[in-house]
């Protein structure tokens, strides 16, 4: 069961001397509090984590169908040119693995979507053992409004310059709100 609510009050249960957790779960359905009172006295795995609203889409959908106009348009590949524009914005993580392992961080990084890549930087000796220093870049769903903003106002301007329609400034800073509600 995954809901949402918040943390009412962090104690120390003196019988056992662990500590105690009282939630406020964001629910009034009886049915479903009767399934979690089932819960009582089992073991449970517990995951605590901060909040944090789904965004709408639209802003990120809009970005990749105005990106295969443009593509078409100039006949290159689509996700050749995403890569470009998300490595000039900069939003990227760097990691030192060893080189026997990059395959494997490969695999897993790129297994978030088709728009989640990585490039080897440089590669660096540490005693015997060489290590590839690899920058891993984020697929645009998980921008936040900032990033996305950015990455459609580059885009946008882009379709300007070649004569593709796009929304008006008004009509994206409203999905840019709703991407902020996500």
């Amino acid at each position: 069961m995954k809901t949402t609510g918040s943390l009412l009050d962090v104690s120390m249960d003196f019988r056992t001397g662990k500590g105690k957790l009282a939630l406020l779960i964001d629910t009034t359905d009886l049915e479903v509090l009767d399934v979690i009172s089932n819960f009582k006295d089992k073991k449970l795995d517990i995951e605590i984590k901060k909040h944090i609203e789904k965004r709408s889409g639209k802003s990120n959908r809009y970005f990749w169908e105005l990106l295969e106009e443009v593509c078409d348009r100039k006949k290159i590949d689509k996700l050749e040119e995403y890569r470009r524009r998300v490595k000039e914005l900069g939003i990227f993580r760097v990691s030192k693995i060893p080189t026997e392992d990059f395959e494997t961080l490969k695999k897993t990084w790129e297994n978030w979507g088709e728009a989640w890549f990585c490039e080897v930087g440089d590669t660096e000796i540490i005693g015997d053992i060489e290590f590839k220093i690899v920058f891993l870049y984020y697929g645009s769903s998980s921008f936040n409004k900032q990033q996305m903003s950015r990455l459609i106002d580059n885009l946008v301007q882009d379709c300007k310059a070649i004569g593709i329609e796009t929304k008006s400034p008004k009509e994206i800073e409203s999905m840019l709100k709703e991407y902020d509600k996500k």
